[in-house]
């Protein structure tokens, strides 16, 4: 019986210690990787010549701001689910012709290398072998950025500014999500 109760909580320390999200990555990483995502795509709009003077409201796709409420509350699990997805829709949207925009490319290819080596970091936090679903409304919204702003304005440089600036906020905003999961120094 002993024994039992001994395989018991042993399995229950395991399994809790095993879900526990904090990785050494995450927490030493993680701000780092941040940080040089930010200032590199602020480097991309210092080195543009982009205007988006003739830009209208409308050529915007509407920013899912309730996706990332819900995020917030989330588990810890789906908060760092959540924040590779959305790094992960980036790399593929900055994947696109970008061309027009004024961009150096030695630039964009340090903002893609930087997001994907990023959202690899947090996946292998979550153990990132198993194959969470998608959120198909974030998914949805970045397909409509790339079809409504980069494809039907032939990505141009203005397109292409909308987007830098568009991608900016989501930055911004996935960052609290995992800094809430921190640890605290």
């Amino acid at each position: 019986m002993l024994h039992r109760v001994f395989f018991v909580c042993l399995f229950l320390a395991l399994c809790s210690a095993a879900s526990s999200l904090s990785c050494s990555w995450m927490d030493h990483k993680f701000r780092q990787f941040s940080k040089n995502s930010l200032d590199l795509i602020d480097t991309m709009a210092k080195n543009s010549t982009n205007t988006t003077g003739g830009a209208e409201e409308d050529d915007t796709v509407t920013f899912p701001s309730d996706l990332y409420s819900q995020a917030s509350k989330a588990s810890a699990e789906d908060k760092l689910d959540f924040t590779v997805q959305v790094l992960e829709e980036v790399v593929r949207l900055f994947e696109a012709d970008h061309s027009s925009a004024s961009w150096q490319e030695s630039t964009v290819e340090n903002f893609l290398n930087i997001v994907t080596r990023q959202a690899e970091g947090l996946r292998s936090c979550t153990g990132g072998h198993k194959h969470k679903k998608k959120n198909k409304k974030l998914h949805m919204y970045f397909k409509r950025l790339s079809h409504h702003v980069l494809e039907n304005k032939g990505h141009s440089a203005e397109a292409w500014e909308l987007i830098r600036k568009e991608i900016t906020t989501h930055l911004l905003r996935t960052d609290p999500l995992v800094s809430s999961l921190l640890k605290t120094n």
